[in-house]
């Protein structure tokens, strides 16, 4: 029996005159203010100049989009060029699929890009700006996962639990139809990215860590936590010898963070020797 519940929202969208506001895209939005705000305040604390942050996220965030588009289409292509597909919906951002390693990819390569061709970034390396991007980078996928929720999307195994998310019948996977509440895996994974930026900006703070150490800790931590929370969902999704797709790219990337890291850092101690 359940005793409580996190209901599912009433509706996606808004509209206000001739325009359709989705409430998907103002999450994506808002978690991109706040990435700009916060990776400026801590850029601008390391003696960059302000605004450098603003101009780079003109050039990493539209890279970070299309890059988290192609990696959701090329990871579930039976969605839109399946029997029942539409390869126009491919272009439908405001309905969701954003996968996050097409985005971190195709938005660090963009980002890295600009910053080398900015006449305004020669004091302050790379690797520190990743840094300082880091912590607001996390806040934003926390607040973007809401837009999940908007959607009716991002769910796991059925939960009889107080904190269970309801699930309209007509959302539910096929074989899922009894089931009333679910795993709230988009809230599960906008509470860790939280922590993890916490985390970030207090503990490893006080480590002494080498440049890029910030951003690698990023990778790691939030790719461990990307795992575990794909172990819980229930949507469709390739695998691979019986694990989702999602699950083999976390731990790729937890693995290839933490040797990073360790590298990183024993080379700089060894330079500092």
């Amino acid at each position: 029996m359940i005793i409580a519940s996190i209901p599912s929202p009433a509706q996606s969208q808004i509209e206000i005159g001739p325009l359709t506001f989705h409430f998907y895209a103002l999450c994506i939005i808002a978690g991109i203010i706040a990435a700009v705000f916060i990776g400026n305040q801590r850029y601008v604390a390391l003696g960059g100049k302000p605004g450098v942050v603003s101009d780079i996220a003109v050039i990493a965030v539209p890279s970070g989009i299309i890059g988290g588009r192609i990696y959701h289409v090329i990871t579930s292509p039976q969605q839109y060029f399946g029997a029942n597909g539409n390869w126009v919906e491919a272009f439908y951002i405001w309905q969701g699929g954003l996968g996050i390693w097409g985005a971190i990819s195709l938005g660090f390569a963009g980002a890295y890009l600009a910053y080398r061709r900015s006449s305004r970034t020669e004091q302050i390396p790379f690797a520190r700006f990743a840094d300082a991007l880091a912590p607001g980078l996390l806040i934003a996928q926390a607040i973007g996962r809401w837009g999940n929720w908007f959607n009716k999307e991002l769910f796991g195994r059925p939960l009889d639990a107080p904190w269970g998310l309801e699930i309209p019948i007509q959302y539910r996977p096929i074989g899922y139809s009894s089931s009333q509440t679910f795993h709230p895996v988009f809230l599960y994974e906008s509470i860790w990215c939280t922590f993890v930026a916490i985390l970030l900006v207090t503990y490893f703070k006080r480590r002494n860590l080498a440049a890029g150490s910030i951003f690698a800790l990023y990778v790691a931590l939030y790719s461990l936590g990307r795992g575990v929370i794909e172990s819980i969902r229930i949507d469709e999704a390739n695998e691979i010898l019986g694990l989702r797709l999602n699950i083999w790219t976390s731990a790729l990337l937890v693995v290839g963070s933490v040797m990073y890291l360790r590298n990183l850092n024993l080379k700089t101690r060894s330079a500092i020797e």
